[in-house]
């Protein structure tokens, strides 16, 4: 295993990390299963995008609507910091801290062979296990179990596998979850609700997890929108990008059980 890289924080980025540090901090973690032809039950897609061991060109990833690219490129996120292989089977890890609000994004880039993994870990978090106090600069961002917002993205594992025994959740913590899998209410509705956690956003059908959604979603989620906002916001970014419609959005991406 290569060892841990972590790039140095510039000035600018130190000035957005200290400022808007009055309300209280929140912490959303994101847990991306890369999109991997060989190793995973999908619909293949090109090679270069279905290499699941290869951040830089990943469809979810490393490609231009995958989650490091897209919220590289946003204007509402800087990003403060980026390591390589901050844990096992984790290629790749970058935090964003948004540019208005005490709010940080961290996003993990799971190996494409490790979906089961990546699946794993995400309900253990959506649970309360596994929590982890993340040091940045001066800043501690609790992570894992202890994040406010638990994501996944990719593709829909518990087609092809079972979840985990369920557990009771190791605390009575509110945490939230967005699953951007296809059909991921009817998959991950048994495991998610032993987690105790709520479901934000879920799908209902097939679906692209691609960063354009999950993006839109935080964008209210960040700014204490009604679960209704927030699904609104996702499905007009799924209408603009995949040329669905609307409708057809709004049937796709909804919340609560």
């Amino acid at each position: 295993m290569a060892a841990r890289h972590c790039l140095p924080l510039t000035l600018f980025a130190w000035a957005i990390m200290v400022a808007h540090l009055g309300s209280a901090q929140r912490v959303i973690h994101v847990v991306v299963a890369l999109c991997d032809n060989v190793n995973q039950g999908i619909v293949p897609v090109p090679a270069v995008l279905g290499n699941g061991q290869d951040t830089e060109r990943n469809l979810y990833w490393g490609a231009a609507y995958g989650v490091r690219s897209w919220f590289n490129k946003s204007k509402e996120w800087k990003r403060i910091e980026r390591s390589t292989y901050p844990r096992t089977n984790i290629l790749e890890r970058i935090i964003w801290k948004h540019v208005t609000e005490n709010v940080f994004l961290v996003a993990d880039a799971y190996d494409g062979k490790f979906i089961q993994q990546a699946t794993n870990d995400f309900l253990s978090y959506a649970g309360g296990y596994d929590p982890t106090t993340l040091q940045v600069g001066d800043i501690k961002l609790a992570i894992g179990g202890s994040a406010d917002l638990i994501a996944y993205c990719g593709h829909d594992g518990l087609m092809d596998f079972a979840p985990p025994a369920p557990r009771q959740p190791a605390n009575s913590e509110k945490r939230e979850a967005v699953i951007l899998a296809c059909i991921s209410k009817r998959f991950f509705n048994a495991p998610l609700k032993a987690t105790g956690a709520t479901p934000l956003l879920w799908t209902t059908g097939l679906m692209a997890p691609e960063a354009y959604t999950l993006d839109a979603a935080l964008q209210g989620w960040v700014r204490n929108e009604s679960n209704e906002q927030v699904r609104e916001r996702a499905a007009q970014a799924y209408s603009k990008w995949q040329k669905c419609g609307l409708g057809a959005a709004r049937k796709l991406l909804v919340i609560g059980w």
